[in-house]
This record gives C-alpha cells, structure tokens and sequence, in this order.
C-alpha cells in the first residue's frame, strides 16, 4: 500500500493534471463556438453555389445530357484514371480525442484500397505525420493555418490542386475531413472533388424553379465558366471549416472528460489517503495508550 507522503504527492499532482485540462477545456470552448459558428454560416454560400451550379449545368457546353464532352468545361470532363489526388485536412496539435487516428485511418483506407499511384496534399502536421510514416507520397503540406482559417489561406490550397487535376497530374481529386455534425459527433468523410459531381434529379429539380427566378448576364454559359472554379474554392474552404469546428469539439469533449476522470481519481486517492491517515492516527493512539498502561502497571 502507497505511504502517505507518497499518497499526497499523487493527489497533488492529479489536482495540477485536473487545472491544466480544465483550462484547455475553456480555451477549446471559447474557440469551439467561434469555429461553429464560420463552418455553419458558411454553409448556405455553400448551397447556393450548387444550386447555381446545378440551374446552369444544362445550359453550359457539355453540362447537359446531349453536350459535347469535348467541349465541356475541364472539371466535369470525366477522363481515364491513371493517378488520384486526396486532400487530406487534419488539425496541427493533439489533445483531441480519436478524431486524429479517425481521420487518417479514413484517409488511410481510402489511400491503400486505391488502385493507381495517389499523391497527397497534406493540411495539417497529424495528417502529414502519419503518411510520412506510412511512407506515402506526400506532394505538398500546408501547416499553422490557425484556429479560423481565411478564405485567402484556403483559396492557395484549393488552387494547387486545381492546377495539379488541370495538368494531368491527378484525373481525380478527393478530398477526406471531419464534418462536424455536432459538438459530440464529428463524421470522417472522403469525397470527391474534381471532376465535379453532376447534379442529381433532386438538385435538377431545385435548378429548375430557380432558373425561373433569376436572370443570368452576360450569359449562362460564362457564368458557368467562372462560377466552377468558385466552387471548388468554396467546398475546400468549407472543408476546412468543419474540420476546424471538428477539432475545437473533440478537444473540448476530449479535455472535459479528462478533467471528470482527474477530479474522480482525486476523490478517491484522497478517500485512500484519510484512511491510511486514521490507520496512522489510530495506531499511534493504542501505541499511546499501551505506553501508558505499562507505565501505570
């Protein structure tokens, strides 16, 4: 059984174990509702670049399903798959809970069932991390993007790979993240970014009543043009957001529970420690007591 001294020594360190996850706690809850609250503001943007985007597929060279492909714009052009590209989004730091080691046991997954060469872009030091490790083809590591990544930061990525699926170096462009689907819950997910989805008969059918509502100038077809490469932009920049919000969840969620379990094995080390504190006590009474008798006899 632990002395008491060294029983004293375990509970005060607990009790400073407890103090600096509780203050971790706070800072990521701080931080945790600001990164909510950009990943979900931005998400109507978001939505309506697809509506956009869906209204104007059937009228742009190549978006309908009569077009000519050859004409179509080059990220929706579908081309024979020699090479795939992943952007793999991540947090910089630890202290998160499993959202790391689900993140990139995704990514992964996704990385070793391929079946062509995959080159990665790696945001985030956990992400790059593991596939150093893994010995995977890391092609580029964007780092230290900060707690509320700017649309000027994102942009920079996004642009990489854009350019990479536009010179052939990648036919597809996948990107895997966290989205946050609340505080407690973050969903690793792997989708595909380049070439472009098309719309679905449900986004066809949104498309259609807002095709009657607005008017589009110059043409359609131009905005088409300019609005795809937005679009891509705006799904990396989203991407990077949930993570973000992902994050500050699992550190708060990782950070809280750390103090439950640190004030509880301070409660019961301390439980241990005034037990073997009145064992002492009491045996130093009959050592006492005994002492006594023997005198008075």
């Amino acid at each position: 059984m632990p002395t008491i001294q060294q029983l004293r020594r375990r509970i005060g360190s607990v009790r400073n174990t407890a103090k600096i996850t509780n203050a971790l706690q706070l800072v990521a809850a701080s931080k945790m509702r600001r990164a909510q609250e950009r990943a979900t503001e931005g998400r109507p943007y978001a939505e309506k670049i697809q509506l956009v985007l869906s209204s104007l597929a059937s009228t742009a060279p190549g978006g309908g399903e009569d077009g000519d492909t050859e004409e179509s714009h080059p990220f929706l052009t579908q081309r024979p798959v020699e090479n795939v590209g992943i952007l793999h989004v991540t947090p910089d730091r630890g202290l998160c809970g499993a959202l790391n080691a689900n993140l990139n046991n995704s990514a992964g997954g996704f990385v070793g069932e391929a079946e062509v060469p995959t080159a990665i872009v790696a945001v985030g030091r956990k992400g790059r991390d593991f596939f150093v490790r893994s010995r995977q083809n890391v092609a580029a590591e964007f780092t230290e993007l900060g707690d509320y990544p700017a649309l000027t930061d994102t942009s920079v990525i996004a642009r990489l790979v854009m350019d990479d699926y536009l010179s052939g170096e990648v036919d597809q462009v996948f990107i895997s993240f966290a989205e946050f689907v609340s505080t407690v819950n973050q969903r690793p997910v792997v989708r595909r970014l380049l070439p472009v989805e098309p719309p679905t008969a449900e986004d066809e059918a949104e498309a259609e009543a807002f095709r009657q509502e607005y008017i589009f100038e110059p043409d359609p077809g131009q905005v088409f043009e300019r609005l795809l490469p937005r679009y891509v932009e705006m799904q990396v920049h989203a991407a990077i957001l949930e993570s973000a919000a992902s994050e500050q969840s699992a550190r708060m969620v990782a950070m809280k529970n750390a103090t439950d379990n640190a004030n509880e094995i301070e409660r019961e080390l301390t439980l241990t420690y005034n037990k073997a504190r009145q064992e002492e006590i009491t045996t130093q009474l009959l050592d006492i007591v005994g002492g006594a008798e023997a005198v008075n006899e």
